[in-house]
């Protein structure tokens, strides 16, 4: 073989490489979600940028489609799991998924018996102003990019069981120094609602965190999720469904599997997994148990996997509530 031949299909192995490299790098940069700060990017939905910061289409395993339905009581599952892992151990999950892969995740997702927390506006950068605080003008035309996209028949049976606003408004370090009020987040649930006016609205944030001078009325639920930082566990849950109840909201629950064990914000231990998450299924009050996040080596390990497969157990036997007061 010629050596310049040789030379070039090294060239052309090397490009690809690069290539490969440098889509993997724009998604990993995408940071999509931030529960309690804990910053890793989406690794399924937050698909690669162009340079005016548009997303392009979302890239997504295949998976088979198994045809499926939901195993009633309350779906449980993860951040950004993928579409392969429900039917399964999960059957629930908060995902951000691109407009031109919604309707074809959506019914992948309900071919499995899956139920899913949407989450429409993406990363916080994408609607922040440049000193750092909240634009809801940003926020909408976000959420306006699924507008025009019908859901509506994954709405009505409840594939979709809620449309997940924005993480800890509360948080004036997520912000710029100035925390989202109240207000704010009862008019970007309203905003939800003219576009979609049966879609749950939801918020990751505990209930007493998020009170103000006025009553929720858009706003449907709130969500505590648990780490070993936030004391007993019982306690815990028992404030937040209280609180809940007194604000006329639902309440998702769920753990911060990722860094939220005992005693140095490390991963949850399996048996930390099924006690503090039995512990939040016992309070009869959750419209869904999604932790934070989907991480293939931990999750899959096997201790891992017979802890949450006990809490699906635990949560098939939960009542199901919808995400609302």
């Amino acid at each position: 073989m010629p050596h310049s031949f040789k030379l070039s299909r090294r060239l052309a192995r090397f490009r690809a490489f690069a290539a490969v490299a440098l889509l993997l790098g724009a998604a990993a940069c995408d940071d999509s979600l931030n529960p309690d700060r804990s910053t890793t990017a989406d690794p399924i939905d937050q698909g690669p940028t162009i340079g005016d910061g548009t997303e392009t289409a979302a890239i997504t395993p295949t998976a088979p489609q198994l045809s499926s339905s939901f195993a009633g009581g309350v779906p449980i599952g993860l951040f950004a799991l993928p579409t392969s892992e429900f039917g399964g151990r999960y059957n629930g999950a908060l995902r951000n998924i691109a407009p031109e892969q919604l309707v074809s995740q959506l019914s992948a997702i309900r071919s499995r018996g899956g139920k899913v927390l949407l989450m429409m506006a993406g990363s916080q950068p994408y609607y922040k102003n440049s000193d750092g605080t909240f634009s809801f003008s940003k926020w909408k035309a976000r959420v306006d990019r699924f507008r025009r996209i019908n859901i509506n028949s994954y709405i009505s049976d409840g594939t979709v069981i809620g449309h997940y606003l924005i993480d800890e408004p509360y948080d004036p370090r997520n912000w710029g120094g100035r925390p989202i009020g109240g207000s704010t987040v009862e008019d970007m649930a309203q905003y939800s609602k003219n576009i979609w006016p049966s879609l749950k609205t939801v918020v990751r944030a505990e209930p007493d965190l998020i009170q103000w001078g006025g009553r929720y009325r858009a706003l449907d639920a709130a969500w505590a999720q648990y780490l070993w930082r936030k004391g007993d566990v019982n306690d815990y849950i028992r404030k937040n469904v209280a609180a809940a109840k007194d604000m006329g909201l639902g309440l998702v629950v769920g753990l911060n599997v990722y860094k939220g064990g005992s005693p140095n914000n490390s991963w949850m231990s399996p048996s930390e997994v099924v006690n503090w998450g039995s512990a939040l299924l016992n309070s009869g009050y959750a419209c869904a148990f999604i932790s934070w996040q989907y991480g293939p080596d931990q999750i899959n390990s096997s201790a891992m996997r017979d802890a949450m497969s006990t809490l699906r157990r635990k949560a098939e036997n939960s009542p199901q509530r919808s995400c609302s007061g």
